[in-house]
């Protein structure tokens, strides 16, 4: 499936939930309003979707939230995602509080790996961005999936007076770890919009500065655009994701789909295709929507369209880097992370 500057979609994050058990604050703080849960796709639901869009090429499903393990059957939802012929690879973005409970039955389902995000290593700093005390548990969660052997990559959000000292310590942890440790810079969407993004090109300078000898990771780590960087010696990588500083527009590949069934084709801006109301309108209404005497049309096929249609609506680039022309108003917990 290309869109129509001739990008390769085949890759899907799919948000199960808009529920966390943590309050970040430049997340989902304290007081938000959550989406009743009848106005979630259910499992049953998301695997309908991600059917019909294996079978115009797309091959790698992201699991985000909120916090999908929030959610009860998580774990089963990735069995149900990885039966769908077509899909070779299921992962998932999750803050690890709840990962060492639920890690031996997503291991046994088949998830493939595994995103944490984590933002600092100081308990106290913890608990100021996310609200709780629960840096242990992360931890515990981390030092499960590396044993376990199961690929881990850490995601660090950066924030001025608040854990920019952290980087370094959080870079070390790839000389200490099998893992990857990917900065990522401040997205001004939703409440993100009130911080001041950390920039990776002096977050790099840097990481050279302290180590001369770095060198450039050019090997596959995922399916994400982060630029990866190895320190001699490290068992990991640290990589750097950079909307404001580093547009990697030009290999996008990706859609989002958010809990209540739109999908995203950017980030930046408000456009969204509807899959829910193909899913639970009338079925006769919509076997014949749009249809006139022509034959009547089957709801994966109706999917199809609209996936079809929210590829060819990508646009060639977004531009967080001009507030502006940024048109997207939701917060990032309800269109996932």
């Amino acid at each position: 499936m290309k869109d129509s500057y001739g990008r390769i979609i085949d890759y899907m994050r799919i948000s199960i939930t808009d529920r966390c058990n943590l309050r970040c604050r430049y997340c989902m703080p304290e007081g938000i309003s959550l989406v009743p849960m009848e106005e979630i796709l259910t499992y049953e639901e998301i695997t309908e979707i991600c059917r019909a869009a294996s079978e115009l090429g797309i091959r790698k499903l992201k699991i985000t939230g909120g916090e999908p393990l929030v959610r009860p059957g998580c774990p089963e939802l990735i069995r149900m995602l990885k039966k769908i012929p077509g899909i070779e690879q299921v992962t998932m973005t999750t803050n690890g509080v709840a990962l060492k409970q639920h890690l031996p039955c997503l291991l046994e389902n088949g998830l493939d790996a595994v995103n944490i995000s984590l933002d600092t290593l100081d308990p106290r700093i913890y608990q100021q961005i996310t609200g709780r005390n629960q840096l242990h548990d992360v931890l515990e969660g981390i030092q499960q999936a590396v044993r376990a052997g199961l690929p881990t990559k850490l995601n660090t959000v950066l924030q001025t007076d608040v854990n920019i000292g952290e980087w370094l310590e959080m870079a070390k942890l790839t000389a200490l770890l099998p893992v990857d440790v990917r900065f990522i810079e401040m997205m001004p969407i939703g409440y993100g919009k009130n911080y001041r993004s950390v920039s990776n090109q002096e977050l790099l300078l840097r990481l050279k500065s302290i180590y001369p000898e770095l060198e450039k990771d050019e090997r596959v780590h995922g399916n994400g655009p982060a630029v990866y960087y190895r320190i001699p010696q490290a068992k990991g990588s640290v990589g750097f994701i950079s909307p404001l500083h580093g547009k990697f527009c030009e290999n996008c590949s990706r859609l989002r789909l958010t809990s209540q069934g739109k999908l995203k084709p950017c980030l930046c801006f408000e456009e969204e295709v509807d899959l829910m109301e193909v899913l639970r309108e009338n079925k006769d209404a919509a076997a014949n929507k749009g249809q006139g005497n022509h034959r009547s049309i089957s709801r994966k096929e109706l999917l199809q369209q609209r996936i079809l249609r929210a590829v060819s609506q990508k646009p060639r680039e977004h531009h967080f880097e001009s507030a502006g022309q940024i048109t997207e108003c939701k917060q990032m917990v309800q269109i996932g992370g």
